[in-house]
């Protein structure tokens, strides 16, 4: 048996960036390894320049996420919020622009996640994860800052064979499950790039997700 952290991730508007350009910024179905630490990291008080922090607590936790089955009430779908910005300054262009800039922001609305934190390193351990969770020193958010709960994060910590069976008994209901746990390793997986590389320029690292599929319910893609 393993212990496990359960956190509930509730709010009308979730995003979980993937690759993103200038003008269009779109979300994953799911959330994210980076957008997770960064959820631990904020309730934590480890600041953004604080690499060797940072690199700490990514090597302390795994992830198993649990997109909740909603299809016979709310089911999740994506909205796309439209923006135009007047004199916006650009990369390529550090002057003003003469013409208003549009871009795209995707969002997940109506999404609920359940996600089992397991420990894979001792730096950052799940006692000092629990305790953040609930006092954290910053305010956590759904990805984005405009992205607030609805409910507290942390909603149980017990004890299970696998991350599997610890979130079928924190709620047992069904959703497709995406995990970088050694223990759910199977033959069904997707490569994502969202592991941080803390430095200068931001980077990041790819990882392979095992997918489970259970019941109907899963988030757009």
């Amino acid at each position: 048996m393993a212990n496990f952290l359960i956190l509930q991730l509730d709010g009308v508007l979730q995003a979980w960036g993937d690759h993103s350009f200038e003008d269009y910024r779109p979300t994953v179905g799911f959330p994210t390894r980076s957008g997770l630490l960064g959820l631990l990291a904020a309730c934590l008080g480890i600041d953004r320049g604080d690499t060797a922090g940072l690199t700490d607590l990514d090597h302390s936790v795994w992830f198993t996420v649990r997109a909740e089955d909603r299809s016979e009430d709310a089911p999740a779908h994506k909205l796309t919020d439209y923006h135009t910005v007047l004199e916006a300054r650009t990369v390529d262009i550090r002057k003003p622009r003469k013409f208003p800039v549009e871009s795209r922001r995707e969002y997940l609305c109506d999404a609920i996640f359940s996600v089992a934190v397991e420990q894979a390193g001792a730096v950052v351990t799940l006692d000092h994860i629990a305790a953040a969770l609930q006092r954290p020193v910053f305010t956590p958010s759904l990805g984005r800052r405009s992205c607030p709960l609805s409910r507290p994060l942390f909603a149980a910590r017990l004890a299970a064979d696998n991350p599997a069976h610890a979130l079928q008994l924190w709620s047992p209901r069904g959703g497709t499950l995406y995990s970088d746990s050694p223990a759910l390793a199977s033959d069904r997986e997707l490569r994502l790039r969202d592991v941080p590389r803390y430095g200068r320029v931001r980077q990041f690292g790819t990882r392979r997700v095992f997918v489970s599929v259970e019941g109907a319910g899963h988030v757009p893609e």
